[in-house]
């Protein structure tokens, strides 16, 4: 699982002719694991964690490695009375993805995606595509310019 939605993904990366670095690794199943198997800080990495929304729909929130969702306050930018993490079938049905190896650029698979403002702080960002063995660094203002999410403050 996730070996179609990598494929999608540094595909989309090169068509965009975006500046990037494919690493290979021993699997990761974490941040910190991820960070540590990378030689980074866990604040350079970017954590996509696909929550869902009381009225059932999905969002794909992205934050710094070292920090977590806070949920009111994405609730609040949603216009949500709740959001919660999405269960790992459903993160599976719809990203492809196990938990863990989802990837920000999985906004090109048509999900609502949010990132905090505080991703954009590091000029050099990493993150999963789609497996645990598989990572990429970047620029933060290409993936920024490659996604053109929604920017927010909701981490903590």
């Amino acid at each position: 699982m996730g070996k179609a939605e990598f494929e999608k993904m540094v595909s989309f990366l090169r068509e965009k002719n975006a500046r990037f670095e494919l690493l290979e690794h021993e699997p990761v199943f974490t941040s910190a694991d991820a960070a540590r198997v990378r030689g980074v800080q866990a604040s350079m990495g970017v954590k996509a964690i696909v929550m869902k929304t009381a009225s059932g729909g999905f969002v794909l929130a992205c934050v710094p490695g070292d920090k977590k969702v806070n949920t009111k306050k994405l609730s609040n930018i949603l216009g949500e009375k709740r959001v919660f993490l999405a269960s790992p079938p459903e993160v599976l049905d719809l990203t492809g993805c196990e938990i863990g190896s989802v990837s920000p650029l999985c906004a090109i698979f048509g999900i609502k995606t949010l990132f905090d403002k505080s991703v954009f702080e590091n000029e050099f960002v990493e993150f999963n595509v789609g497996l645990h063995t598989h990572s990429v660094r970047m620029p933060s203002s290409e993936l920024k310019r490659v996604i053109a999410p929604q920017v927010q403050g909701f981490a903590k």
